[in-house]
């Protein structure tokens, strides 16, 4: 019996097994839980030197999934939700559940344990089968929230490098403490958080085109770095051969929709960079949502045909105020003039 779940499981009787919960977001009567279930591949983030840095990454890359397992998911008032990952190993639970507000701490974080509910696999469990999950509820204090990308907005790594050469190598070969983040942004986050009375606790959401299995990584960075922690939205690795239809719209730009129609009553700011596409999605919001952003910010990257074109869309751009800075200093000037911060 015994051998045969192990064979099911693709594990050794050695391998440990362990749940990443992500940092997810939600409201007072909606729970919205993602994660991972996975083997323990000794993922050490506080290593350092050139060797550590490229175990880690191979390791994170390297993931070998739990498909079926059996999860529980319990609240603090000790209410039980179950979930059962997918082929890759992912579950999800998005459910009305009542009063979720009342268990939350004073920045709207919602502590959850999870664990797995099979008795076989619980043999295999460090932590005594429990790790730890965290949703969102914005606090009743907030007077915005804000929506920020992460590579080249707040992490340097290099996006528009030819063929994305340091994107590659900072992510492989550059351990997580010396990744450099942009002069001046956490303390400018920070500000944001805090908003205009100084104690607003205004809501962050990370998202990023980044793969899941680099969350643990830029968790870490944010943390590390002193920015304002939030709910952190990857995506779904794609590899060449994956047959599966692909969304509709970029990831992004459905995860920017989807925060906004889950706070209707809330309005945003817009963090990214003129690297990629950053510019093109946060107007197409701003005009699909024109009440709804108080104001974008793009970073202006090392990249001068894409600072111009950013440039020139923003030039013919009205629904709300938009600003391509080169730094932190510029981008708080404006958000004091325009009273979101003190």
């Amino acid at each position: 019996m015994l051998k045969d779940v192990l064979q099911k499981l693709r594990l050794h009787p050695k391998d440990p097994l362990q749940i990443h919960g992500y940092q997810t977001y939600g409201t007072s009567n909606h729970l919205y839980m993602m994660g991972r279930a996975l083997e323990d591949e000794g993922v050490d983030l506080d290593k350092t030197g050139f060797a550590s840095a490229f175990k880690n990454a191979y390791k994170q890359f390297k993931s070998d999934e739990l498909a079926d397992a059996k999860l529980k998911i319990r609240l603090p008032d000790d209410r039980v939700f179950y979930a059962v990952t997918d082929k890759e190993g992912y579950f999800k639970i998005d459910k009305r559940v009542e009063n979720l507000g009342a268990l939350t701490n004073e920045e709207g974080w919602l502590q959850l344990e999870l664990g797995y509910d099979d008795a076989n696999q619980k043999r295999f469990i460090k932590n005594n089968n429990r790790f730890s999950g965290q949703m969102l509820i914005p606090s009743k204090k907030a007077e915005y929230g804000v929506i920020s990308d992460i590579d080249d907005t707040i992490l340097k790594t290099g996006v528009t490098s030819i063929l994305k050469w340091r994107v590659i190598f900072n992510t492989l070969f550059t351990n997580v403490g010396n990744r450099t983040p942009f002069k001046g942004a956490s303390s400018f986050y920070n500000k944001l958080h805090l908003g205009r009375s100084g104690t607003a606790a205004n809501p962050m959401f990370y998202v990023s085109n980044s793969p899941w299995n680099l969350y643990h990584y830029l968790q870490a960075f944010i943390k590390h770095n002193n920015f304002p922690k939030g709910a952190i939205l990857l995506r779904d690795f794609r590899t060449p051969f994956d047959r599966t239809p692909k969304p509709e719209k970029p990831h992004k730009q459905r995860e920017i929709r989807n925060i906004l129609k889950t706070y209707p009553d809330l309005q945003f700011v817009l963090i990214g960079d003129s690297g990629e596409h950053d510019a093109d999605i946060y107007i197409e919001i701003a005009e699909e949502f024109p009440e709804r952003i108080k104001a974008i910010y793009l970073r202006s990257v090392n990249h001068e045909k894409r600072a111009f074109r950013v440039r020139g869309l923003l030039e013919r751009f009205e629904v709300t105020p938009a600003l391509l800075v080169k730094d932190s200093t510029a981008a708080l000037e404006h958000a004091r003039d325009l009273e979101l911060i003190k």
